[in-house]
């Protein structure tokens, strides 16, 4: 039986795992809760993986998602959203991450290349001081509009 989890790198392996894989690949990281992935979500990661040659995807935890969006959230765990998303061909690595920002994974995995959605510009990203401290750089990519999680849950609540 194929183990769906080969992608999904524990808190703990996550240092080891980057350490390992920094000096032989460029490590593109993002980073989001990923509740109901949609196309606007698989555009971006798609492109975010032609950046490099590693593409990390850290996720919120239940609580952090909670924290955030209200709740009612995440729609879909932590464990299942983690799963799909790792087997996705363009993503090579998932982490779950307890806080509400992405910093301290960031801190770890020390990516080449940070990358955010449309809707964030690099200057109020708060992870910006961060990845350009180990010589990293931040990329925001183009917003498809009309997709979103927020949109899917009003779509499904009217049906």
């Amino acid at each position: 039986m194929t183990d769906l989890r080969n992608n999904v790198v524990p808190w703990d392996k996550v240092s080891e795992t980057a350490d390992r894989l920094r000096s032989e690949k460029r490590i593109v990281f993002t980073n989001g809760c990923f509740d109901l992935v949609h196309r606007g979500h698989l555009t971006y990661l798609s492109q975010a993986r032609e950046l490099g040659d590693f593409l990390w995807v850290g996720i919120n935890s239940d609580v952090s998602v909670k924290r955030l969006k209200g709740e009612q959230r995440p729609v879909v765990s932590e464990d299942d959203r983690a799963i799909l998303l790792s087997n996705l061909r363009f993503v090579d690595a998932v982490t779950i991450f307890p806080q509400d920002t992405p910093l301290e994974l960031i801190r770890l995995v020390k990516p080449a290349i940070h990358v955010k959605g449309g809707d964030y510009s690099v200057e109020d990203l708060p992870e910006t001081p961060l990845v350009r401290q180990f010589g990293g750089e931040v990329r925001i990519l183009p917003f498809v509009p009309g997709n979103s999680t927020s949109l899917l849950i009003q779509k499904i609540l009217k049906l």
